[in-house]
């Protein structure tokens, strides 16, 4: 799947985070992952094209803010001696979390 731009949204129901994904990634059409929409929730994270496979995503956390829930999240970036190969990627995660009754926001560590 290409998501070719950043992301870090939530979804509460599968007819949701499809037709996200037929916008962002058209001519797409993933494997519908299994989750219970009654009880769950899926929050997708994505850093867009990258230029090789050196590049990753990490959940650092997950926190209860009070109000909010905080999903931590950080990009691995290659340095210039690792081995990568020179193609474009799209990073992405997609977790899925009890369903928290609270707003769910994404914050990229290390990033302006």
């Amino acid at each position: 799947m290409e998501l070719t731009r950043a992301a870090g949204a939530t979804f509460e129901s599968p007819g949701d985070l499809a037709a996200y994904i037929r916008t962002a990634a058209p001519g797409t059409t993933p494997p519908a992952p299994k989750i219970d929409w009654a009880r769950d929730e899926a929050v997708l994270i994505a850093s867009g094209a990258r230029s090789s496979t050196g590049y990753a995503l990490h959940v650092l956390s997950v926190t209860d803010h009070g109000g909010r829930v905080v999903v931590a999240v950080r990009e691995e970036t290659p340095t210039l001696n690792e081995p990568v190969t020179a193609r474009l990627t799209y990073p992405r995660r997609l977790i899925v979390l009890r369903r928290p009754g609270k707003r769910v926001s994404v914050r990229w560590q290390g990033r302006p």
